[in-house]
């Protein structure tokens, strides 16, 4: 078949069926809209002039936003001045809080939204934490840093035992997602304990099934394993720079999750934190009451270990 004929054809097809949907009622094919994806909504913007004003419209992303950040939205259209916050309409509300974690629970608890998806995202403040001492100034204490979603993080003195839990409702993430906690984290400059040290991290459901796993705080000593300096006999004339002993050749960065030798490390953030994933859990259907813990152990070496700052455990879904 000549392919321009091809072509003209799948035009007329996608052009007729424009004109069917032109047919079906406005609040129709809102609903319609808002059953899909924001990804979706926004390709069938493409669609017409009529479709792009549905597919910004609040109505079918009132469906993307969570309840919780309504409050945001009804302050900003209801106020006579300008607002600092660019939430005129749903959809800028949706994409604020795809960039700008919205702080719930007394603080205690951000809320974002994966942008393709829309997907719930929550972070466990330290202060929304079980942690272990964490009242006693020898071993833990409060501080401030720039660059964190809460006002204050945990920052360890010193310990020998070392135990983070954290749990949040499931009825609270989105549905039939698989979602991954992290422990999000920095070390000091002058963190000790954790060289080779393993970390036994968990996580299921309170009273079901838990999934275990080892791994590694050290990324000091993830770095050594990703770059690792190998010598190599060459000849005085002509040598590349790369191939000179003592210069360090990067090897290429592994995917998340990827073991290094076989052992897990953390891996560093946009935000230019740490992150080390303690596991997974597919939430199925968003209606149960179960309740999702997750923990950071190490309590069997028995050896003094201090220089970590926890800004608290996110849960997003895995890609």
């Amino acid at each position: 078949m000549d392919p321009t004929v091809s072509t003209r054809r799948e035009e007329s097809d996608e052009a007729e069926a424009v004109n069917m949907l032109k047919v079906l009622p406005m609040d129709c094919i809102a609903k319609v809209l808002s059953l899909t994806t924001p990804a979706d909504a926004c390709r069938s913007s493409l669609v017409s002039t009529s479709f792009k004003s549905l597919a910004e419209s609040n109505a079918v992303w009132d469906c993307f936003v969570p309840p919780e950040s309504d409050y945001l939205f009804n302050n900003a259209s209801s106020s006579s001045s300008s607002s600092s916050l660019p939430i005129s309409s749903k959809k800028k509300l949706f994409l604020h809080l795809c960039d700008h974690p919205l702080l719930i629970h007394d603080g205690k608890l951000s809320l974002s939204l994966e942008k393709k998806s829309g997907k719930k995202c929550y972070m466990l403040s330290p202060k929304d934490l079980i942690i272990v001492w964490i009242d006693t100034p020898d071993y833990w204490r409060w501080t401030s840093l720039p660059h964190t979603r809460f006002p204050e993080v945990a920052e360890l003195i010193k310990v020998c035992w070392l135990e983070i839990r954290g749990r949040i409702n499931t009825c609270m993430l989105s549905p039939a997602t698989l979602y991954a906690a992290y422990l999000v984290f920095k070390t000091t400059t002058g963190s000790y304990g954790f060289e080779s040290q393993p970390i036994e991290v968990e996580v299921g459901l309170v009273g079901g099934e838990i999934h275990k796993q080892t791994v590694y705080l050290d990324a000091d000593g993830g770095r050594r394993l990703r770059y690792q300096i190998v010598p190599r006999r060459i000849g005085v004339f002509n040598r590349p720079l790369r191939r000179i002993p003592g210069f360090q050749a990067p090897q290429p960065q592994p995917k998340e999750n990827e073991e290094l030798n076989g052992l897990k490390y953390p891996k560093e953030r946009v935000d230019g934190w740490l992150e080390i994933e303690l596991g997974k859990f597919f939430n199925r259907s968003g209606k149960d009451n179960g309740e999702l813990e997750m923990s950071v152990l190490e309590v069997n070496g028995g050896s003094w270990k201090g220089g970590l700052i926890v800004q608290g455990i996110e849960i997003r879904p895995k890609p």
